[in-house]
């Protein structure tokens, strides 16, 4: 083993290996439990991968594509109002939830006759009309 500072063969060994590792792929998981008196207060589960980014889009993992705040291309949340808590991942929703609230609108302006019919209608407090 070389002295410190004059490991020159170490440097292109860790490349090695580092280009080794992403190029593969490595996983490591772990689960940490807390438990009292056999009652489970708490359990996380980690897991954590380890890849380069194309061999992450070969097994479909391409998430920090679709994060705006790590990628330029991804869409950008809106400030405030609707899309606001789908995190800007999916304009899909946006638009469902504004259909929705659309359709909500119409039914109840269908409904709205009714409800001031009813309104000026008398109400009974007995059975017997009193």
């Amino acid at each position: 083993m070389a002295p410190y500072g004059q490991g020159g063969g170490s440097s292109a060994n860790l490349a090695d290996i580092l280009e080794r590792v992403l190029d593969k792929g490595v996983v490591i998981a772990g689960d940490i439990q807390i438990n009292l008196l056999d009652i489970e207060l708490l359990t996380i589960k980690l897991r954590l991968l380890v890849a380069s980014v194309d061999k992450a889009k070969e097994m479909g993992i391409d998430w920090w594509e679709h994060d705006p705040s790590l990628s330029s291309r991804a869409p950008r949340r809106p400030e405030r109002g609707v899309g606001a808590g789908d995190g800007g991942h999916s304009p899909s929703l946006a638009e469902e939830n504004e259909r929705l609230r659309a359709e909500i609108e119409e039914l109840r302006a269908a409904r709205q006759p009714e409800i001031e019919r009813e309104a000026a209608e008398p109400h009974a407090e007995g059975g017997d009309g009193r």
